[in-house]
């Protein structure tokens, strides 16, 4: 059985939505998703660790019940800081507080609509032997049907295969990391980062639980589907 260390990595600085980790999403604050998620999932306190900088955000994620030892160092919170190296910091900080684990696993507080499920899911679809298992959508254009490139002299071309398929259910599928989900083998992004990883096993998710919070209109989006569950 899996051991994980849950890492929810919440910087102070948004562009696209200000102070998004803690602003209310459904009447709470948009971190509580991502804890709320990870404990469901059956995380005990001790291995979920919010990664982050901010004063606030860490007294927020208090507020919530998560106690919040870490701090994340001012050098990883900046616009430039890489994924990897905020994961291999709280990595190396859990081993010297003595936390056992054998896999991690990303919770970004962006995707609020991500269930327990979800991270079930993707848990079983991992094994020491990947790099890493992730949840996917349907990607909204597909290489093979509705995806094109423009060639040396200008013109379109699809971007994979013959541009045959006339019918996109006939196409093969694509898919798009929709950020809810990252189980992550330790030694392999001790290695590498993600995006070089070569053994990657998808988990699919609806659309309906695939929103990830960017922009003012992906949080409308949100707020309309958090109301119509209720």
């Amino acid at each position: 059985m899996l051991t994980p260390l849950y890492i929810i990595p919440a910087r102070g600085g948004s562009k696209g939505i200000p102070r998004k980790n803690i602003k209310l999403l459904g009447g709470r604050p948009l971190i509580d998703y991502s804890i709320a998620a990870a404990r469901a999932a059956g995380a005990p306190d001790d291995h979920i660790i919010l990664s982050t900088e901010d004063d606030e955000i860490a007294s927020v994620a208090r507020a919530c019940g998560l106690s919040t030892p870490y701090r994340r160092p001012d050098a990883l919170a900046t616009d430039t800081a890489g994924s990897r190296e905020v994961i291999l910091d709280v990595m190396d900080w859990a081993e010297k507080q003595g936390v056992a684990y054998d896999c991690v696993v990303l919770l970004q507080p962006t995707s609020p609509m991500r269930t327990a499920e979800d991270i079930l899911s993707t848990l079983a679809a991992y094994t020491p032997d990947i790099d890493m298992a992730v949840t996917v959508v349907e990607a909204a254009s597909n290489p093979y049907y509705n995806c094109f490139e423009t060639d040396a002299d200008g013109y379109l071309h699809i971007s994979k295969g013959d541009g045959l398929y006339t019918r996109r259910q006939d196409a093969p599928a694509a898919w798009e990391f929709n950020g809810a989900v990252y189980v992550i083998n330790p030694q392999s992004i001790r290695q590498m980062p993600l995006g070089a990883f070569p053994r990657r096993v998808a988990v699919p998710m609806p659309r309906s639980r695939s929103i990830d919070l960017d922009t003012p209109i992906d949080w409308m989006v949100a707020e309309a589907l958090i109301s119509q569950s209720k």
